[in-house]
């Protein structure tokens, strides 16, 4: 079951799916694990994109009621999705995201996206945030200030590119909280009920 979830999302009425995209450790061998490479958000995302599409030809899925949510680099992804692929989702919600490959830490992001001077190309279509004025659907962006692993200001550069396209969103901000957003008294039981509200407020569950 969905750990954010205070339910159970099954007998709600809930479908869920994950999906392993290229660069995944999945045992399908070094091409589709490497297949990543300075492509950190584009061949993955696209995956994901088409495999939710599949996925959502079986008859009993509702296309006007799909969901994608994610933490950190999944956080990511679900902005990508939201932004790439606006038609798609009609609902989101990104915790603790990398908006911008620019502002995570150099080990991880030029381990597998090289050196930006060599390749911004890469950096800039791999940034969620040079997608956000394409935003049609519903979107709950979650960030703790004292995030201890992507940092805050990812999510502000976010938060004024979507302004700036006067763009319709929801956003809360965890003051202190660090990457798990899990301190202080009560925390993790708001933001169970902050998640598990949105979604069942703008992706109703059950069938019709």
């Amino acid at each position: 079951n969905n750990f954010l979830y205070d339910g159970d999302m099954r007998a709600d009425g809930y479908v869920q799916v994950a999906l392993d995209n290229r660069g995944t450790p999945a045992l399908k061998g070094a091409a589709w694990r490497k297949a990543i490479y300075r492509k950190n958000g584009q061949v993955n995302i696209r995956d994901m994109a088409m495999g939710a599409k599949k996925i959502l030809e079986l008859p009993y899925m509702d296309k006007t009621r799909t969901a994608v949510w994610g933490w950190s680099g999944g956080g990511s992804s679900t902005l990508h999705l939201m932004f790439q692929y606006p038609d798609l989702f009609q609902t989101g919600i990104a915790i603790a995201a990398v908006t911008n490959l620019l502002n995570y830490d150099n080990i991880y992001t030029e381990r597998y996206m090289g050196l930006p001077q060599e390749n911004m190309d890469d950096y800039n279509k791999g940034s969620a945030i040079n997608y956000a004025r394409n935003l049609k659907g519903k979107l709950l962006f979650i960030h703790g200030t004292g995030d201890d692993n992507v940092h805050y200001s990812n999510a502000e550069m976010l938060l004024n590119e979507l302004i700036r396209y006067n763009k319709s969103f929801e956003f809360m901000a965890y003051p202190n909280r660090t990457h798990n957003i899990s301190e202080g008294e009560g925390t993790w039981e708001h933001l169970s009920k902050l998640y598990s509200n949105f979604l069942r407020k703008n992706c109703p569950p059950g069938g019709r």
